[in-house]
């Protein structure tokens, strides 16, 4: 099965039928070529490479079969209207440009909606429904939700998430950034970057969706030395229990082990101050109960203290 990466047409569609059919169902890329294709049925996905143009002309006749499938009208350019030019060309030059060549090669032509069945039916189109993605337990979610300002943390940090995953498939990571930061995570299973938000748009996302372990990294540099310890407020207002740098303003209002961990800026502690709060949700329940007191606590000690701020004989005439 040649796809350019990992897809909904493939998972949908493909996955199901080709191991159904009972096929062992290789996967490669579009530039992934095996050595010898003797006997193999190529399914082409959406696209087809000059990599595999090449291949494929030279073992066709040794070939089981040669498929190609789309599940959107890839071969038919006056169906593009609307779509941005970049997409259009990529198009033209994967799919509508072969579909000579796809005839030439007596490729089987399989589509996913009775609309694309009816218009290639000369061509001999087959129709492949689509089967739901099997159900997987809710996976739990470790974040950090910085901003332009932590980057320095959030590539401190980047060698954690990714042991943290490599031993906790049943955990994912959430960061909120720029290209940067995607370029970051990018690759690392389980980890995705959210654009940057607003504000507003901060708040309602926050508290969107289950999260349960907040991190707030925090490396000894002079802008973070005026931080305040509102990542406290953020990480138990999102329903989760947080793990906070030694030495910070969050560490100076948290009690370690009572409602967060406070943990030196060493990548090995902060991998097991994770992973225990990972493995034990009835301590993470109790330290959110006591979390969310505290913030009602620090929310009285504020009002107070504002009274202090100035009084009305301050006022200037």
């Amino acid at each position: 099965m040649v796809e350019e990466r990992d897809n909904p047409s493939s998972a949908y569609f493909l996955v199901p039928a080709l191991t159904a059919l009972g096929g062992r169902v290789v996967r490669c890329g579009l530039k992934m070529v095996p050595a010898d294709l003797t006997g193999a049925v190529v399914v082409l996905v959406r696209y087809v490479s000059p990599a595999w143009t090449r291949a494929v002309t030279r073992f066709r006749s040794r070939l089981a079969g040669l498929i190609f499938f789309m599940d959107d009208d890839v071969l038919d350019p006056t169906t593009w209207a609307g779509t941005p030019w970049r997409y259009r060309y990529k198009l033209w030059r994967l799919a509508a440009r072969q579909r000579g060549w796809l005839r030439r090669q007596a490729a089987a032509l399989w589509v996913s909606t009775p609309p694309l069945r009816d218009k290639y039916a000369a061509a001999g189109a087959r129709l492949v429904a689509p089967s739901p993605l099997p159900e997987e337990a809710s996976r739990q979610v470790l974040f950090y939700h910085s901003t332009a300002s932590h980057g320095p943390d959030i590539r401190w940090l980047q060698p954690v998430v990714r042991r943290v995953l490599a031993v906790a498939p049943d955990w994912c990571f959430e960061t909120v950034g720029d290209r940067t930061v995607a370029r970051l995570y990018r690759g690392l299973a389980g980890a995705w970057v959210v654009h940057p938000l607003s504000w507003p748009a901060y708040q309602g996302f926050a508290t969107t969706g289950a999260r349960h372990i907040g991190l707030a990294p925090q490396l000894e540099t002079p802008f973070n030395r005026s931080r305040s310890f509102t990542k406290f407020f953020d990480i138990t207002r999102s329903g989760a229990v947080g793990v906070y740098a030694a030495g910070s303003a969050c560490a100076a209002v948290v009690e370690d082990g009572l409602d967060g961990l406070v943990v030196p800026m060493d990548r090995e502690a902060w991998l097991n101050a994770i992973l225990t709060l990972a493995r034990d949700p009835q301590r993470r329940q109790a330290m959110l109960a006591q979390a969310r007191d505290k913030t009602r606590r620090l929310e009285g000690q504020a009002r107070q203290a504002y009274t202090a701020l100035w009084s009305p004989t301050e006022v200037q005439a």
